[in-house]
Formats: C-alpha cells, structure tokens, sequence
C-alpha cells in the first residue's frame, strides 16, 4: 500500500473529466500522426544517393513508416549505424 501525502493527487484526480479537452488531444494526436506519415512518405520519394547523403536507407524510411511509435529515434540509430560503416 502506497501513501500519499496531502499535497500530492492521484492520477485519476489528474486527469481532467472535459471531454472536449479529451477530443482536442486525440485531434492533436492524428494530426501528429499524419504529420509523421506524410514526411515519411517523402523521404521515400528520394533516391538512393539523396537518402545515402541523409545517412539512411529506404529501408530504415519504411522500418520507420511501420513503427507507430517515434520515427526520429529510430532513424537517428540507422544514421549512427551507417555512419560507423
């Protein structure tokens, strides 16, 4: 059992009961999230000698395209990992 002091608010009592704040958050994520695909996709529009000057491959763009997650982290590690080679 965790105690709490009288300052500190539970994480139920954090988040805020406002649905349209909730709808605005989700808005805000599928606009992220197309924002993401679309620079994705034109990175894959590049050839091979643009993407080799970038430090990656078509391949670590559509690796990256299938993560749901992040895609900068992802395609900085393909760059360290090239650049090494």
């Amino acid at each position: 059992m965790a105690l709490s002091l009288p300052g500190e608010r539970s994480l139920a009592a954090a988040t805020p009961a406002n649905p349209f704040a909730a709808f605005a958050r989700w808005i805000a994520k599928a606009q992220a999230a197309r924002t993401r695909r679309v620079a994705l996709s034109a990175l894959l529009e590049l050839d091979h000698s643009r993407l080799s000057d970038l430090g990656i491959s078509r391949d670590d763009v559509v690796a990256a395209l299938a993560c749901n997650t992040h895609a900068g982290p992802m395609l900085n590690a393909a760059r360290a990992r090239n650049a090494r080679v």
